[in-house]
């Protein structure tokens, strides 16, 4: 169940001046004539990873991989203390997809993602929905505050001992503060061991809330190589503490804009990170999305999960062959 496609190299790969001093890296493998897709990646700050390429049909899709703003491959990183933040925001990323997509010569394309994966989809293909062909998600979010909250603070209630470290690593902030601001304000912090240890203390933060999906054994986040953590969370801290620069509940309220894109919104009931309430309203305002809802999966998802997303991306390409197919027959 599951089975992902073969590894896959990319035949295309290139740096994407985007302004501001930034360049984005983009990779592009598959079938160069196949069904264009665009695979978004989490975090925000986590970069893209050869695996999402195994999701797709390599002689149906042309898939597009790149490194958002500040991480991966793309500069400069957010690692570097010197690098300037300002221009690192949801619209900038936005921007970046839609210059990545002009560059490539893609008139429309499949967008797929998970996690903060999900929220810049959505950002984005509610700003240019012409330019979306469908849409498959898994671990539906948003990033209304309400769901960061929940994320850093609501969700504590499972994990008192760990919150409390969580809290405690952000000397001076209130139960009730804003501890996402705080951690933010120390990732800024010129001493290399404060944002060291800020970095340590959110991966340990989040890796809490994943360990009822890992059991312990693996970290996600802590075991990251040190560069990739400090990104990371510097850019997490950076978007949550400012509402990703959405107004709160925005996507939904505007998914309207979605009307006519199919979508696959895969997401676990046993989410710990982030409830399935969120899926299930965003599915409600689009009724264009199928939700499936993986009754025994969490936040990473499991064999079912990838069965579904498999399944879904599979179908999108052969649709689009039968059209094509129709096409050429009508001539």
């Amino acid at each position: 169940m599951g089975k992902l496609y073969p590894p896959v190299e990319p035949y295309e790969k290139g740096m994407l001046d985007v302004g501001d001093g930034n360049a984005v890296y983009w990779e592009v493998c598959g079938n160069p004539d196949g069904k264009p897709a665009l695979v978004v990646h989490g975090g925000p700050g986590s970069g893209c990873g050869p695996g999402a390429r195994q999701y797709f049909d390599p002689k149906r899709y042309r898939v597009v991989l790149f490194d958002q703003r500040g991480c991966g491959r793309s500069t400069p990183h957010a690692s570097e203390p010197t690098t300037d933040m300002r221009h690192n925001t949801t619209q900038h990323l936005i921007s970046d997809m839609e210059l990545l997509r002009e560059h490539l010569g893609v008139d429309r394309w499949l967008l797929y993602g998970g996690s903060w994966g999900s929220t810049l989809i959505l950002a984005y293909a509610e700003t240019y929905p012409e330019r979306v062909s469908e849409i498959v998600i898994s671990a539906v979010t948003t990033t209304r505050r309400s769901e960061t909250d929940w994320l850093y603070r609501g969700v504590g209630r499972f994990f008192p001992e760990q919150w409390e470290r969580f809290l405690a690593g952000a000397p001076g902030t209130p139960r009730d503060g804003d501890i996402v601001a705080a951690y933010a304000h120390l990732m800024e912090h010129p001493d290399a061991a404060v944002r060291e240890r800020a970095t340590a203390d959110w991966c340990a933060w989040e890796d809490a809330v994943l360990s009822g999906e890992t059991n312990g054994a693996s970290h996600p986040y802590g075991d990251r190589p040190p560069v990739a953590q400090l990104a990371f969370v510097r850019i997490c801290a950076h978007y949550f503490s400012h509402g990703a620069w959405l107004a709160e509940g925005a996507l939904i309220r505007d998914a309207h804009r979605l009307a006519g894109i199919p979508g696959v919104l895969v997401h676990g009931r046993l989410d710990m990170g982030g409830p399935l309430d969120t899926a299930w309203e965003l599915a409600r305002a689009w009724p264009d999305a199928e939700l499936v809802v993986v009754g025994d999966a969490g936040h990473l998802g499991n064999d079912t999960t990838r069965a579904h997303v498999l399944r879904a991306l599979d179908g999108f390409a052969r649709r689009q062959g039968e059209r094509s197919s129709g096409d050429s027959d009508s001539r």
